[in-house]
């Protein structure tokens, strides 16, 4: 009996386009090793899957295509070659690199007949849905949080995308609950990660999402002592690599910035004031206490390490990541020095923020956590589930039929949750918003050269000369680059601004007429090209949408309101379809960049339940 027998009974006519569809797949995590699998055992004819990221031993208990030996390879690679073994019939191409990668164009994503999304990271989300849209390819966005899962079909101009519902903002924290007043370990994990690590080994600690830096009544002052240590802690960089540089930094942070803050008397009038902990005594009990290596420590995430073993622990990491700084530095030339980022799977970085936050929580008195519970806590992880990611991965091909057999109007919204009444819910695909900055806009392809076009030459001869706007627009890439007035750049040309091939140019047109409104957005997808000499030539338009106005506001109320989200039971859908389906840091993008920040909340901390999902405490 043929592998295909039961498939073509099963799929019917359906089947054919399966055989020859060439399909995208975007990540080969959680999700995407059961999508893989599902998509090859269906026969899919063509399948492409795109990954940067490297197996982790952690990766092992979910992500079955992945083995003990294959740690520390792609995951792009290793899934191609373990799932080509269930159905060598089927076509696989690898690719490991970043799909934000200029290679992959859109020109490229229109050569796909569908393309599924499987990650976890939001910015790359509404990347790959923006692509999508550009090129014309249907999508299916999926996602897990722990029991709770996704799928969203996309198709240009008859469905909502990813960005039609606002995600949910980061969790920031204020930097004097960070900086002065800890009460959770949550609270010394951030300082930990987003404080001192990135002011001894990475960036500065101003430029950290994780840290709430605006100026107010409860805490310009801490803003002016955390420069004010910033400035001590550079000082300290001085003896960066040397013997003494571990103790300094230690006694920096746990010793003498304790001591400013316990001369803060009162702070301390009604609650436990800090215990500053001191270098040479913790020398001692951890020479006397501690008879394994700093490593054999480490390696053991269980347990919740004593504090003298964080002492071993913190001493060693610091110990290693500088010379790991130096060797870069020695590698690449240059007097300046290297940054390092953390990464919840480095051991070393994570070495760090575990023993400094349990050395911190120690000095206010807090509850220490394991190196396990603080890399969950420090990656903004909420553990996966392998059941849901197999659910949801069924969930994207039985749409994916749908897709190629031209049958959008039974295609659904699949809603998967914990509640016991009613695990599964399904909305139908609603319309685009009309006012999404991301789908609902006019699009233009424009070839240029771009080291010739400056973008005045770009606002006069495009905007004004070819397609009539008025002085009373805004351009924007990932930030803001030119509006009426604010022109310091029209003297650059488009290579100076960073504009090259597949950069997406939007226009936002601020003019509003009598009786009318301004236009939808207008999204440039940007072609480099090396253009003839002549005077003109250094753009060419090779596409252009009609630019409609946006709808008036009595329009735009009727339209939310006929599309507004509606379900029996709503608790299920709209605590998951309007939210985020994970933590990751929002970078500015060209619909956003022109609106206020949503506010999320006064000092809202993250912690675990006991299940394992994320509550608001």
């Amino acid at each position: 009996m043929s592998r295909e027998t039961y498939v073509t009974e099963a799929l019917g006519d359906v089947y054919q386009r399966v055989k020859t569809a060439r399909v995208l797949m975007v990540g080969a995590g959680g999700i995407g090793c059961e999508l893989l699998k599902n998509l090859v055992l269906t026969g899919y004819g063509e399948v492409h899957l795109v990954d940067l990221d490297t197996i982790d031993l952690s990766n092992l208990n979910r992500q079955f295509l992945f083995r003990h030996e294959h740690i520390k390879k792609s995951k792009a690679l290793v899934a191609k070659d373990t799932a080509s073994k269930f159905n060598p019939h089927v076509k696989l191409v690898a690719h490991h690199a970043n799909i934000k990668d200029p290679q992959f164009s859109v020109a490229w994503f229109k050569s796909f007949d569908l393309v599924f999304n499987a990650l976890d990271n939001l910015d790359a989300r509404r990347y790959v849905n923006r692509m999508c849209l550009t090129a014309e390819v249907p999508l299916i966005e999926s996602g897990t949080t722990g029991f709770n899962g996704q799928v969203q079909v996309i198709v240009m101009g008859k469905t909502e995308c990813y960005d039609c519902n606002p995600k949910e903002v980061p969790k920031t924290f204020p930097v004097c609950t960070i900086r002065t007043t800890p009460s959770q370990p949550i609270h010394c994990i951030v300082w930990a990660k987003s404080y001192l690590f990135s002011n001894i080994f990475g960036i500065d600690e101003d430029e950290s999402p994780d840290l709430d830096n605006s100026v107010n009544a409860d805490n310009a002052s801490e803003i002016d002592n955390l420069k004010r240590e910033n400035t001590e802690l550079k000082h300290i960089k001085d003896a960066f690599g040397t013997s003494e540089f571990p103790r300094l930094v230690f006694e920096k942070v746990f010793q003498i910035d304790i001591d400013r803050l316990l001369s803060m008397e009162e702070a301390w009038k009604h609650r436990k004031a800090p215990v500053p902990i001191l270098y040479d005594e913790l020398q001692l009990v951890a020479d006397a206490e501690v008879k394994k290596s700093a490593a054999k420590v480490a390696a053991d995430d269980q347990p919740v390490w004593s504090l003298a073993e964080d002492f071993v622990v913190f001493k060693d990491s610091v110990e290693k990541l500088s010379a790991r700084v130096l060797e870069l530095q020695k590698n690449i030339g240059g007097s300046a020095r290297p940054v390092l980022c953390f990464n919840k799977d480095d051991d070393e970085t994570l070495d760090f923020v575990v023993a400094a936050a349990n050395l911190r929580s120690q000095v206010f008195g807090i509850e220490q956590k394991s190196k396990f519970e603080i890399k969950q806590m420090a990656g903004n992880i909420i553990p996966a589930i392998a059941t849901t990611n197999a659910i949801i991965a069924g969930v994207c091909v039985l749409q994916s039929f749908k897709i190629l057999n031209n049958d959008l109007s039974h295609a659904k919204a699949v809603f998967l949750s914990r509640q016991p009444e009613r695990i599964f819910s399904t909305e139908s695909l609603q319309p685009p918003k009309p006012d999404c900055a991301v789908c609902s806009v006019a699009r233009c392809a424009i070839e240029v050269d771009v080291e010739r076009l400056t973008l005045g030459n770009f606002v006069e001869r495009v905007l004004r000369g070819d397609l009539g706007y008025s002085d009373e627009v805004s351009i924007v890439t990932n930030k803001l680059l030119y509006d009426l007035e604010f022109d310091d750049n029209a003297e650059k040309t488009f290579k100076e601004l960073d504009i090259g091939e597949g950069t997406f140019v939007t226009i936002i047109d601020e003019e509003e007429p009598e009786g009318s409104t301004p236009r939808v957005n207008l999204e440039f997808l940007v072609y480099a090209k090396s253009l003839t000499r002549e005077v003109d030539s250094s753009y060419k338009l090779i596409h252009i949408s009609e630019i409609p106005r946006k709808p008036m506001p009595k329009q735009m109320e009727a339209v939310n309101e006929a599309v507004s989200f509606s379900n029996g039971n709503g608790s299920v859908l709209a605590g998951q379809k309007r939210k985020a389906e994970d933590d990751e840091l929002l970078e500015v993008s060209s619909m956003d960049a022109k609106k206020p920040k949503v506010q999320t909340g006064d000092e809202d901390v993250i912690v675990l339940d006991d299940d394992e999902a994320i509550e608001i405490d």
